[in-house]
């Protein structure tokens, strides 16, 4: 993926005139964007997947993080280049309701925290910026991202300018001393007015991770009914994401007690969940026991909304980019499976390589961030290359018949078959087979009239015209449901695997229960629904110049192993 010499690339070519990143830019979505159920649409009615990054600028400069280090331009292509489509960008409250913080220069709020480094860094990358107050400064980069085709999500992250969130920093629910619910609803107002008509502003999330001692139900019926109100009233064009209790893990008081609003099309809810949600629990239990577990009750607690026919966008989740976190890695896995299997929105944290100011400590390093220190390059090529199947809807689609995947999440590559001849193999999800899961457990390719087989420990899973003995029978198995279970001519049971060249094979069954050193991610496969077009059909494949009834014939007889 994109690396610092890469860059210096791209760079050249502008020089020339040449635009690479064109190329990245995805086709401008029919704007205003609404709800239809579960799924955020267009003005036509085509489903929008929200594939979006974290851009904080809620922190105590009001500044959109980054821009000491690159262009504003060069960073929103780059948030082309990875593949995301849309920004969840936070501000703080006092941004909008607090004149003598939000009329201040960029360069006024940076001297005041010491941060002349930065200062010379905004100097040689966005000079017109210095000058500007901060609240025009959080509009420029609005106007930027519109410019290269980005969505924006406008976050209210917190109340006073700071790095969030604990449950005594006093900005955590209504009524703490920093969160005054009349200051914040006209915060709320002034902000969804000055962004109304920016068409690239399609939702405004109410506030973030609500939290502490002062949380309860009642509060938060009045005040988020009325923000809503607020902000629809003021702006009717952009969707209303509401977040929930205890950092926004919690909505089930709304599963007997549905909210009381005057508009419709236009509501949707937020999630979080981090591996740290949970402390070391996937580092110290068993992953497939932990995922089982932390799944039924996220679905609990705020995934049934999905079911009662409203949008949920998973607006935080993300890992440790540097690979080395065993209880991140492992967490990964689990949020990848559920995050096709439901076909969620989403907004990764984050996008910062590096902050301006964080915790009292100037220029920290952002693990969790996809770009590096330098906002140069990217942090870890490997994980945009997995989260990458994730950016395109796999259901909410009109333009093929209901089917099935088959998801790796460990690689976020899919079961594809390349050739009739050659083993099964993972690929793109865009690539995938079209399948088809029976009442009787069988995973079939319709198109082709074959299923798929075990044939032995540590051999290729393979496709066969016999779909009716126990090796064609695939059952979900594990607390985590994602091991894929048959047997074998012996009586064997096996699961799915993935060998070192990426190649679908079947291994025996491993990490089900109590051993936490053991990482079953290899073997973890979710069967996802799907209406997007599939590339595979019969005439695509290859059969190496033989007719069908020739090569059902070769397979009946056995001398052709699929």
């Amino acid at each position: 993926m994109m690396k610092k010499n890469h860059l210096s690339f791209f760079i050249f070519l502008s020089i020339l005139g040449i635009n690479i990143f064109d190329s990245f830019q995805r086709p401008v979505e029919a704007l205003p964007l609404y709800t239809n159920s579960r799924w955020i649409v267009d003005e036509a009615g085509n489903r929008v997947k929200l594939a979006c990054v974290n851009w904080p600028s809620h922190l105590e400069t009001m500044v959109a993080e980054g821009l000491s280090k690159q262009p504003v331009d060069v960073i929103s292509k780059k948030i082309i280049f990875m593949g995301f489509n849309c920004v969840r960008f936070t501000w703080p409250l006092f941004l909008a309701t607090n004149d003598s913080l939000g009329l201040i220069t960029v360069k006024q709020s940076f001297q005041s925290l010491g941060l002349s480094e930065s200062i010379a860094g905004i100097k040689v990358n966005n000079p017109s910026l210095l000058d500007l107050p901060v609240i025009q400064a959080y509009q420029v980069v609005v106007k930027n991202l519109a410019d290269n085709n980005v969505m924006v999500i406008l976050d209210n992250h917190i109340s006073k300018p700071g790095w969030c969130c604990s449950n005594y920093d006093g900005n955590g629910f209504f009524g703490d001393k920093y969160f005054d619910p009349n200051l914040w609803i006209k915060g709320l107002t002034r902000m969804a007015t000055l962004f109304n008509n920016t068409s690239n502003v399609v939702a405004m999330s109410l506030r973030n991770e609500l939290r502490g001692s002062k949380q309860n139900i009642n509060d938060w019926y009045r005040y988020m009914q009325k923000g809503a109100e607020a902000v629809h009233s003021a702006n009717p064009n952009v969707i209303v994401i509401l977040s929930g209790l205890n950092y926004d893990k919690d909505f089930g008081f709304l599963a007997t007690n549905p909210l009381n609003l005057t508009f419709t099309g236009k509501l949707a809810f937020e999630l979080h969940w981090y591996g740290f949600s949970d402390g070391k629990a996937w580092e110290n239990g068993n992953a497939n026991q932990v995922c089982g577990s932390i799944v039924s009750n996220m679905m609990r607690r705020g995934g049934f909304l999905l079911d009662q026919g409203w949008p949920v966008i998973m607006t935080e989740w993300g890992i440790d980019q540097r690979g080395t976190n065993v209880n991140d890695n492992r967490y990964l896995n689990c949020i990848m499976a559920v995050a096709a299997e439901l076909d969620l929105d989403w907004a990764l944290w984050t996008l910062t390589g590096s902050y301006y100011l964080r915790e009292g400590v100037m220029g920290m390093d952002e693990t969790y961030g996809v770009l590096n220190w330098d906002w140069c390059g990217i942090r870890n090529s490997s994980f945009i290359q997995k989260i990458s199947a994730l950016q395109t809807p796999f259901q909410g689609l009109s333009n093929a018949k209901p089917h099935k995947v088959i998801f790796h999440p460990a690689t976020g590559l899919c079961i594809l078959k390349k050739s009739l001849l050659e083993p099964l193999t993972l690929g793109s999800c865009a690539d995938s087979d079209a399948w088809k899961y029976t009442e009787q457990q069988q995973l079939l390719l319709p198109y082709i009239y074959l299923c798929l087989q075990a044939d032995g420990l540590g051999k290729p899973a393979k496709l066969g015209l016999i779909c009716s003995n126990d090796n064609s029978k695939w059952e979900t198995i594990s607390d985590s449901k994602m091991h894929l279970s048959s047997k074998i001519s012996n009586g064997t049971t096996v699961c799915l695997d993935v060998d070192s060249s990426n190649n679908v094979i079947t291994n025996s069954c491993s990490c089900l229960k109590l051993d936490r050193t053991c990482d079953p991610g290899s073997q973890w496969f979710k069967i996802v629904n799907s209406t997007s077009s599939s590339s595979s059909s019969w005439a695509k494949i290859s059969l190496s110049g033989m007719s069908l009834s020739n090569l059902i014939e070769r397979a009946i007889s056995g001398i052709i192993t699929f």
